[in-house]
């Protein structure tokens, strides 16, 4: 386990998807406001991180491997705050485009007694323009031809970075060139990863996305709604996390469930983005589909001990993952 997570460090993963501020005012409530029956937050605190396809990054790099971003944000003042946060990560920014008149997505968090009170996004989800997206798509071959990549990762929040041609022309890209392609879809472009290595959607995506309603208790409603996305997508591996329930993995190689550990949780934010980020970087080093699924679940498990979304802790998972 030890030299697994050593080769992390060797690694090198494209992230390509959509990228956010996570902000956050952290405060009190002490009284419900006399101008509608709503409470009143002292905001003792404000703070932002990087969310969306920049929190897997930061999960890649909390694993010790290197990413690379590539995605769009806005010529803002939030896109400025977004690449101040990204240098101070030491994240390159080289591959983040900046849109005039597009804003940078935010999602702003209002947490008072560590409860979440109530949640501002401001953002657009229209795809991209075409000419933006060929911009987007020369600096993505231009960075696979001049150097090695083991894994390309999209991270998908249906905020219009990735668009369907996107898709198809880095899968072909990739796979003609071996690099393995793991996904973690939403909605909107759910049936256009075809060939890729790895999909992982969570329960609600699964059924909206095939138009399913599998009871995930039943490992047989699973296998019958997973063979058919898998022979729809011609994915090598689907991986469903089933929230308090663990995940479900499907491959040649057969079909299980592996549960959740008991966790006290304190929030689910970010679980998903630590999940495809361990999983990325497992089967990059080479591990099979179903040790990644238990490493993964693992991971997702721990961060959400923690309130926001936060990278995962690799000498805990370590831990965690040798005491399996």
């Amino acid at each position: 386990m030890q030299n697994l997570f050593q080769q992390f460090n060797s690694l090198t993963v494209l992230i390509i998807g959509d990228v956010m501020l996570d902000a956050y005012l952290w405060g009190k409530v002490e009284r419900i406001s006399p101008e509608a029956p709503v409470p009143v937050v002292t905001v003792r605190k404000k703070e932002s991180r990087l969310g969306g396809a920049a929190n897997v990054a930061l999960n890649i790099m909390a694993l010790g491997a290197k990413p690379i971003i590539c995605s769009a944000i806005g010529d803002d003042k939030e896109g400025d705050e977004f690449l101040e946060i990204i240098q101070k990560h030491n994240f390159t920014s080289e591959r983040i485009i900046r849109i005039s008149g597009r804003p940078t997505t935010v999602k702003s968090r209002v947490i008072a007694h560590n409860q979440h009170v109530v949640r501002i996004d401001s953002e657009t989800d229209k795809p991209l323009k075409e000419a933006d997206t060929a911009v987007l798509l020369g600096k993505i071959k231009e960075l696979i031809s001049d150097q090695t990549i083991d894994c390309i990762l999209f991270e998908d929040y249906d905020k219009g970075v990735i668009t369907p041609s996107l898709i198809q022309e880095v899968v072909e890209l990739a796979n003609q060139k071996n690099i393995i392609t793991v996904v973690d879809p939403k909605k909107r472009n759910f049936l256009e990863y075809k060939n890729v290595t790895l999909f992982k959607p969570n329960l609600k995506e699964l059924k909206e996305g095939l138009k399913v309603n599998p009871d995930q208790k039943d490992k047989s409603q699973l296998d019958e709604a997973v063979n058919k996305l898998r022979e729809v997508l011609q994915a090598k591996q689907v991986m469903v996390t089933l929230s308090e329930d663990g995940v479900y993995i499907n491959s040649d190689n057969g079909e299980k469930v592996i549960p959740a550990h008991v966790r006290t949780i304190a929030d689910v934010s970010g679980a998903g983005d630590t999940v495809i980020a361990t999983a990325a970087l497992c089967l990059a080093a080479g591990l099979d589909e179903f040790k990644t699924a238990e490493i993964s679940n693992l991971a997702g498990g721990l961060v959400c001990e923690h309130v926001g979304a936060v990278p995962i802790d690799k000498q805990q998972l370590l831990e965690e993952a040798m005491k399996l």
